[in-house]
């Protein structure tokens, strides 16, 4: 097709994705032109009859064809929705998920905008750290990362969403290892080596594994997070975690067993199934 109308783009998208796509989205095709464009849905429905571009012709094939053959959406895009605000992702960072939002929801449903240290442990994009910077403007924010890679790019969301948030290189505790916050959030590689046959092989073509698994059957960062929490959490201070579905019991009796005096609350998603763990002192 030599510069197609909108909707015949869509069509010829919607074509290859039914061929190569396992389980296809039937918005994929429109949804990829809005984020490519800067598209409103009602932009595009207004102007399905007028034709692309050379230019936005050519953009489009290249970015329908990578996602065909399995490319995640979100890196060919370069950017995901996230908790209302748009976030950059590259091959560097996890692509935030829905359920993790669920994990903000509950932080910032428990505390107001009273000051507070906040740290965000293994930010990558910065989804987590810079939510709640946005919601909660008076929270001093810090995140780490041990990918450099990593934090460049939550340095580039906090500077697009004008976001107020500190960013330190290290593992874990280590880039804090002199401070102690009132909140402790963090969203850690959890997903152990057994359940590889389990994923989308999108997802372990794609996206960085050390962002994703972890020695233990996934409890390693947990564990080590638990051996260090006291050292870094206030008196009164709350750490919130997100978790495997199948890890509940198992990172809920971590944190028991480390710290005692605290009380340690085990959540379920909207699905039902064990997402979050809060640690309180």
């Amino acid at each position: 097709m030599d510069k197609p109308t909108i909707l015949e783009a869509q069509q010829w998208a919607s074509s290859c994705f039914d061929q190569q796509l396992k389980n296809n989205d039937p918005n994929l095709a429109a949804s990829i032109m809005m984020d490519l464009f800067n598209w409103s849905r009602t932009q595009l429905l207004m102007r399905l009859r007028d034709a692309l571009t050379v230019a936005q012709w050519d953009t489009y094939q290249q970015a329908v064809r990578r996602i065909a053959k399995g490319e995640p959406a979100q890196y060919v895009i370069g950017k995901t929705q996230f908790y209302g605000h748009s976030f950059m992702v590259t091959p560097a960072v996890l692509i935030p998920r829905q359920e993790t939002e669920e994990l903000v929801d509950w932080v910032l449903t428990d505390h107001d905008d009273v000051a507070k240290r906040v740290l965000d442990i293994g930010t990558g994009s910065g989804a987590l750290a810079i939510s709640m910077a946005l919601a909660r403007p008076h929270w001093q924010v810090t995140g780490t990362d041990i990918s450099d890679s990593a934090i460049q790019v939550a340095k580039q969301n906090a500077q697009s969403l004008r976001a107020n948030v500190g960013w330190q290189v290290g593992d874990l505790f280590q880039p804090v290892e002199d401070k102690v916050f009132d909140l402790i959030v963090s969203n850690p590689p959890y997903i152990s080596e057994d359940e590889r046959p389990l994923m989308d092989q999108n997802v372990l073509d794609y996206e960085p594994h050390q962002a994703l698994f972890a020695d233990h059957q996934g409890l390693a960062i947990y564990e080590r997070i638990a051996q260090q929490l006291a050292d870094h959490l206030t008196d009164k201070g709350v750490a919130y975690f997100e978790i495997g579905f199948a890890q509940g019991k198992s990172v809920k009796h971590l944190f028991e067993t480390a710290l005692p005096e605290a009380h340690v609350t085990l959540r379920q998603d909207i699905t039902g199934h064990d997402r979050m763990i809060r640690v309180q002192r």
